[in-house]
């Protein structure tokens, strides 16, 4: 069997889905290929929005157990945790089906299998029944996303050695778990299953969590999270886990070498990191380029090496964010339309949703520092918010980074609520080249917390009202 297309999608997840929505609009008969059974792929199903649904669900029990009675509500919560899962799988369903009704909307032609780049314009997919399609077409979009990173000496069952995967559907409550990596995927699911009652102790091959984040905001970040009573080893490396006995024995060594030490959980969560997912797609015989980490190699209009094959999301090069991948879809959909597509790399959000949230958007105060950029910083606290205060909420600050020049605004770093929602402002103004004091000068409702952004800005030029 064949069938002919304009375009072929290889992945329906953010980037895969996005992308061949925004190409049928642009007039392209369009079909996606998708190895799960729903479409989303790892965000949907086992990434962000199961994940985020526990975290608000996490964090309501806790604030229900800790928080309620100081604000007059009497409260005793009891944890279902199956009940709590079903809420986090109908989240899921809605989401997915939701790709269902838009592809049909959009009339996108979805094939269930395995893709594999067979040559020039052929896309072939197997699917359960063994019964092999070839998609014929003009374009082909590799938008296969990422998997988690495996380590040595340390066997994944998904039961008690988990990767995120696993640690989104734990059948109970773990006693103690072992975090390895310090990274964002690490905290939000620890702070997960903390707030459900584990002891959560993180191991960082680094000394610091959350690289990539401005080291002020991690240090305070961390200083919050242990206070929540979540246990950090840094500059440590987790070399074996012992899976034989009752309880998990997990090897510890200093990254520098030294002594080992053993430390016992019930479920040991490896989060160390993501890389791309290229497997059976068939690269090697097509002709396609990958680097040394197995990312595709690609040109500024997302093309590979191979003619008629371009690749987005987390298979290239970037930061493995959802909404990168989405940005990326609709660039390349214009770009073979014939439009001018684009993606502004200094102004992508980056989010980690504990609580608090942390949220960034363009440079670090360290990337400014190593590139010799004069600048000037403004900080605001949320214990000075009046919205805050009332909310109860003041742990945390707003932080703008502003070129000393001219004044355009480089980076904004908030550890706060809702920092994920709220740094959406600060990346409209940075796309459009604003600065500190069109940040200031811009009328914010009171009371919210938007307005430790404005104070944040105002004390660029150290005129704050608030402090």
């Amino acid at each position: 069997m064949a069938e002919n297309y304009d375009l072929v999608v290889i992945g329906t997840g953010p980037g895969g889905y996005v992308c061949a929505i925004r190409a049928a609009q642009l007039g392209m008969n369009v079909a996606v290929v998708e190895k799960r059974d729903a479409h989303g792929g790892t965000c949907l199903n086992v990434g962000c929005i199961p994940s985020k649904a526990l975290l608000h669900a996490s964090e309501l029990y806790e604030e229900a157990a800790d928080g309620f009675s100081a604000m007059g509500i009497d409260s005793n919560p009891k944890l279902d945790l199956p009940k709590m899962m079903s809420f986090k799988d109908e989240a899921v369903e809605g989401n997915t089906q939701g790709i269902e009704f838009l592809f049909k909307k959009n009339k996108v032609t979805s094939h269930r299998g395995i893709g594999r780049i067979a040559g020039p314009g052929a896309v072939e997919v197997k699917g359960e029944d063994g019964q092999t399609t070839t998609l014929n077409t003009k374009a082909i979009v590799i938008a296969t996303g990422s998997d988690s990173i495996r380590l040595p000496g340390i066997e994944v069952d998904e039961k008690r050695v988990v990767t995120s995967t696993g640690a989104l559907d734990l059948p109970e409550v773990p006693n103690k778990m072992l975090v390895v990596g310090g990274g964002i995927i690490g905290l939000e699911l620890g702070s997960v299953w903390r707030r459900l009652g584990s002891e959560v102790q993180v191991v960082e091959f680094l000394d610091r969590i959350t690289p990539g984040m401005d080291a002020e905001v991690s240090k305070q970040f961390m200083r919050i999270l242990k206070k929540q009573g979540v246990e950090f080893t840094l500059g440590h490396k987790v070399t074996g886990v012992d899976a034989s006995g009752n309880r998990l024995k997990a090897t510890i060594e200093p990254a520098n070498g030294g002594e080992a030490q053993e430390v016992d959980a019930d479920v040991v969560l490896v989060a160390v990191g993501r890389a791309p997912y290229t497997e059976g797609l068939g690269l090697d015989e097509v002709g396609v380029e990958t680097d040394k980490k197995g990312r595709v190699m690609v040109d500024s209009h997302y093309k590979t090496s191979a003619d008629g094959i371009y690749a987005i999301g987390d298979v290239i090069h970037g930061p493995m964010l959802a909404h990168k991948a989405e940005e990326e879809g609709v660039a390349v959909a214009e770009i073979l339309a014939g439009q001018a597509g684009h993606v502004n790399y200094s102004v992508i959000p980056d989010v980690i949703y504990t609580y608090p949230e942390v949220a960034k958007v363009g440079q670090t105060e360290e990337e400014l520092k190593e590139k010799g950029t004069d600048y000037k910083v403004g900080k605001f606290p949320f214990t000075a918010n009046g919205r805050a205060k009332a909310n109860r909420q003041t742990e945390g600050f707003v932080k703008v980074l502003a070129d000393a020049k001219t004044d355009q605004v480089l980076g904004v770093h908030i550890l706060g609520p809702d920092a994920g929602n709220m740094i959406a402002e600060a990346a409209v103004l940075m796309e459009f080249g604003g600065s500190a004091e069109d940040l200031a000068r811009t009328c914010h409702a009171h009371p919210t917390l938007t307005e430790a952004i404005k104070e944040a800005a105002l004390a660029v030029d150290g005129r704050a009202l608030h402090m």
